[in-house]
């Protein structure tokens, strides 16, 4: 996986005085994210690889599992749910759908 250039952090929230200042650590973030999700997707490749079956994909326990995990670990940082849940439930059948497509070229179905 190649890595972005990432944009050096200038500021806390806190300290933004203009948009100038919101927008490039916004921008940086983003950067991180895109690495971040990138590398969350390479793993749901290593799971259509080691899956016996396409069945095993969709998975609605581990979907709950996560979700939770992830809401407790919102509340510890201040991230509101409203937020963090509709986010990872869309990333979530994101994944999903390409766990499927993955699935299928690697098994050959």
């Amino acid at each position: 996986m190649t890595k972005l250039e990432h944009l050096p952090k200038l500021k806390t929230a806190d300290e933004c005085q203009t948009m100038t200042d919101v927008r490039h650590e916004v921008d940086r973030i983003d950067r991180i994210l895109v690495e971040l999700v990138a590398e969350r997707q390479s793993f749901m490749g290593a799971a259509a690889r080691i899956k016996e079956s396409r069945d095993m994909v969709y998975d609605a326990p581990r979907i709950e599992d996560v979700i939770q995990k992830v809401l407790k670990s919102a509340e510890v940082v201040g991230l509101s749910p409203n937020i963090a849940e509709p986010v990872w439930r869309l990333l979530i059948t994101q994944c999903i759908e390409f766990e499927y497509s993955r699935f299928d070229q690697t098994h050959k179905i």
